[in-house]
């Protein structure tokens, strides 16, 4: 196997990355100068060393706090919870919301062996009472794992005085949060409805 074909097959491990485009970008790689290969490398191998977990929230950061944790003008009383950090930016490019977010880091999947206890809710319960949470909008993405674990996080915060809504209009059922547009986001957040 040549240099080139090792590439396209890294790059064909991505999602949404089939053979061909892996074909495309690599010879893409191999038609710019050296800088930009070297430079591409180094973003590449350094990223685990400069990116870690938000220490409240879950989400991708540079430092111990993320962006939206660290902005005082952020609702408090409102977190957003979902599933991957993916999800934290698709939201956020819609503009419509103003709270807080939790990163799950999955969903339920008792198939796959992903129980409650592999997920980050335990740290939400936590959250949910030192912050002083009135709402929790849940945003799992329209699965059937994701429904259950919305089901779920309904269940363990219903005798608190929670509001517990999820994201409705606009998300087609088994559509990723990560591949909708900003009007579907925008309007699936505005149309939120109770759990439970």
């Amino acid at each position: 196997m040549t240099a080139l074909d090792r590439l396209i097959s890294y790059l064909s491990r991505m999602p949404g990355i089939g053979k061909k485009s892996a074909t495309r970008m690599a010879y893409y790689i191999l038609g710019q100068d050296q800088r930009f290969a070297r430079s591409l490398a180094d973003e590449i191998g350094s990223l685990h060393d400069r990116i870690c977990p938000c220490s409240v929230c879950g989400n991708y950061t540079e430092g111990n706090l993320c962006e939206v944790c660290s902005d005082r003008q952020r609702d408090r009383s409102a977190i957003c919870v979902v599933e991957h950090p993916q999800d934290v930016a698709v939201l956020e490019a819609s503009g419509e919301y103003r709270g807080t977010y939790h990163v799950l880091g999955g969903v339920i999947a008792p198939i796959d062996g992903v129980g409650p206890e592999q997920l980050n809710i335990a740290s939400l319960q936590s959250r949910v009472e030192k912050e002083g949470t009135r709402e929790l909008i849940v945003a799992t993405n329209p699965t059937v794992d994701g429904d259950a674990t919305a089901l779920y996080i309904a269940r363990l915060f219903a005798d608190r005085r929670i509001t517990i809504s999820r994201l409705a209009l606009g998300l087609p059922v088994g559509g990723d949060l990560e591949y909708a547009d900003r009007l579907t986001i925008a309007r699936s957040l505005r149309g939120r409805v109770p759990l439970g």
